[in-house]
């Protein structure tokens, strides 16, 4: 019998950011933790962002991250499930992990059942009120004849336009994550929402925020959780016949 029975789920890796040396650093540690929960991992679940910018033309991907390639390779040949949700900073990932890995792709939200509870997931961006401008920006990163216009670009050159607003958009989410954590978080109020209208849903599991925790929804027997970030917090999300936990990575 397999002594698989955990769902795993991270996000926000950014690999490629700030600079070589400390994103190869925290790949290897990425790596190692995907080695330490293999023996026990039923599902992976990766929340987006896992690439601070990630553009597939027909035959050019981004170089580098071979490490994390070849194991989520490794956790796929061995019949474990990988599902990466779309963040802001890989909206642009088509078919190759998938024709390559083996990964499931989810663009937006899907409703998962573990264990008697119903989980609501999605990387979490351009949900709850407020920052239309980037709602509207997401529509144009989506439009395909704008992706085809894009790929007419050389690599060399669109990487560099577009890993500069890569920058510009991860520090204004950075930036937001000082706000006080709680009642006022856009996602936490879409989970309240959301809730209102769908009340099967038991927890809402997010990345995006970069702020790991934990958090019911005043006045249902439901919570809010965001996965944090592999940035400052090495945080990750398990779910087995328990329920879910928040647990840091420390090797």
């Amino acid at each position: 019998m397999s002594e698989r029975k955990k769902i795993f789920f991270a996000s926000d890796l950014h690999l490629g950011v700030p600079d070589a040396v400390s994103s190869l650093k925290r790949e290897k540690l990425f790596v190692s933790w995907l080695t330490e929960i293999e023996p026990e991992c039923a599902e992976l679940f990766l929340l987006g962002d896992i690439f601070d910018f990630w553009f597939e033309y027909k035959k050019v991907v981004p170089a580098g991250y071979v490490r994390l390639l070849g194991k989520l390779a490794s956790f796929s040949d061995n019949g474990i499930p990988i599902t990466l949700f779309i963040g802001n900073h890989d909206l642009w990932v088509r078919n190759y992990l998938q024709n390559e890995l083996g990964i499931r792709i989810v663009q937006d939200y899907e409703i998962k059942s573990w264990f008697g509870k119903k989980y609501f997931i999605s990387h979490g961006d351009g949900l709850g009120p407020g920052d239309e401008g980037y709602k509207f920006l997401k529509k144009v990163f989506r439009n395909p004849f704008l992706q085809w216009s894009f790929r007419q670009i050389h690599p060399d050159t669109s990487f560099r336009i577009a890993e500069f607003f890569s920058k510009k958009s991860r520090n204004a989410n950075l930036s937001k994550d000082r706000i006080d954590y709680g009642s006022k978080e856009m996602l936490y109020q879409f989970s309240m929402s959301y809730k209102h209208l769908n009340p099967e849903v038991d927890y809402f599991v997010f990345g995006h925020r970069h702020l790991p925790g934990i958090k019911p929804l005043e006045g249902f027997n439901c919570s809010y959780i965001n996965t944090g970030d592999w940035i400052r917090y090495n945080s990750y999300l398990v779910i087995d016949e328990k329920g879910p936990e928040l647990l840091y990575y420390k090797p």
